[in-house]
């Protein structure tokens, strides 16, 4: 019979991952020193040491990582296995718990997830979070899915994460309607004030690129990270902003703004984010195959 108690693997791997015996012992409703106890007998049981105790401190042996790497393995493939269950991917009708980057269009949202409101078999939920915890909820299976528009580097040793470009949106220069400029950049644009994204973001590296190829500074009235608050300044400010217009597209309909003129081969990249599983629902690998689809372009 296997001496291998599952139960007391799941005890080390709780601490390896969290790397404190306090705060797993809480988690798990029971004290320290039973848990301590726990890895002690699952350690005697297997005739290996796992954690190196030092100062009050545990370090995981070369052993440990080892282990640690098994049951890494074992118990990510049971929460995949818990989520399979418990969304309904048996029955007919599926789930899928999708994450949003919460400076993520709104727009680009409800036109990537339309499919999903016209199929009476797919229920879904949405998420909106920063880029850390969004990839939390991808490792624990919280999340089948996120979209973003921001790219994530990838370990080609351990490729957890796999990114799929969805979309290309096309940036502009929107403005009032009533104020627009029919001239070609730059001449026409001197005196005008600008609401742009934040510094640190790709949309505005294109921007300050273009305005450098044209030797021209903006007036820089106001930035925003958050696309929902660029479209409420675009709205309200009477200045100039620079977006994709698919962000306004309800107001540009409405009259209220215009786009000024499109920024030559610069793009916003929107991305669909999953991580490797042994089953993927068929409704998501439908969505995925929307990729690029000219119905998802501006």
């Amino acid at each position: 019979m296997s001496r291998l108690n599952y139960h007391h693997l799941y005890y080390f791997w709780r601490v390896a991952v969290v790397g404190n015996l306090t705060q797993v012992a809480k988690d798990l409703h029971i004290s320290q020193s039973a848990l301590s106890a726990q890895i002690k007998q699952f350690e005697h049981n297997m005739n290996v040491e796992l954690f190196e105790r030092r100062a009050r401190r545990l370090n995981l042996t070369v052993h440990g990582h080892r282990v640690l790497a098994y049951a890494d393995d074992i118990f990510s493939k049971g929460e995949e296995l818990e989520s399979f269950l418990r969304k309904g991917s048996m029955s007919e009708k599926q789930h899928l718990s999708i994450g949003v980057l919460t400076t993520l269009s709104r727009n680009f949202v409800e036109n990537f997830i339309s499919p999903l409101l016209a199929n009476p078999n797919v229920s879904f939920s949405l998420s909106a979070r920063g880029m850390s915890d969004l990839l939390n909820g991808l490792a624990d299976h919280e999340l089948d899915l996120v979209l973003t528009n921001r790219p994530i580097s990838v370990d080609k040793k351990d490729p957890l994460w796999q990114t799929q470009l969805v979309s290309r949106q096309p940036l502009a220069i929107v403005g009032p309607k009533a104020n627009r400029i029919n001239a070609s950049f730059p001449e026409g644009y001197q005196d005008m004030r600008w609401v742009l994204p934040g510094k640190n973001t790709e949309i505005r590296a294109a921007f300050n690129s273009f305005c450098a190829t044209w030797q021209y500074q903006p007036d820089v009235q106001a930035e925003a990270d958050d696309m929902a608050m660029l479209r409420l300044l675009a709205r309200d400010s009477g200045a100039l902003v620079v977006l994709p217009p698919v962000v306004v597209k309800d107001e540009i309909e409405q009259g209220i703004l215009n786009v000024y003129q499109h920024l030559p081969n610069v793009y916003e990249n929107f991305y669909a984010i999953t991580t490797q599983r042994k089953f993927v629902p068929e409704v998501l690998l439908a969505l995925l195959k929307q990729q690029l689809d000219p119905a998802f372009s501006d």
